[in-house]
């Protein structure tokens, strides 16, 4: 099974999606997120899914599902790079993605996740 790589950036966990998600690769994805932030103390996880450029009901879950999960673990999630056409399925799938923040791209989902920590007292 193909496990898609974190990366750690200061206080916050970078996932960059670059391949088709099938289930199993996203529950991987998970665990291995909700693992990292217990570990790194990260306040902050980014998800750029620019590469997909199609989502099912399944993954749409899993991304609302992350978020809840680093929210249990004191991080902001931000889902950056979504590509028109999926944004369209995930409405049409009646999935708002509630409790997941989105920003256009990766610069924007920075700054986004700088202002949440700067809103809570947090520094990097």
């Amino acid at each position: 099974m193909e496990r898609i790589p974190i990366l750690r950036m200061g206080a916050t966990l970078l996932v960059t999606i670059q391949v088709d998600m099938q289930d199993q690769t996203a529950l991987a994805l998970q665990d291995d997120l909700a693992d990292r932030i217990a570990k790194t103390g990260a306040s902050g996880v980014m998800i750029d899914i620019s590469a997909l450029e199609i989502v099912d009901s399944f993954v749409g879950r899993m991304l609302a599902s992350i978020s809840g999960i680093a929210r249990i673990l004191s991080a902001t999630t931000v889902v950056v790079g979504m590509q028109p056409a999926v944004a369209i399925t995930l409405v049409e799938l009646g999935l708002s993605l509630e409790g997941v923040k989105t920003a256009l791209n990766v610069e924007r989902g920075l700054a986004l996740l700088q202002r949440a920590r700067e809103e809570s007292g947090l520094v990097d």
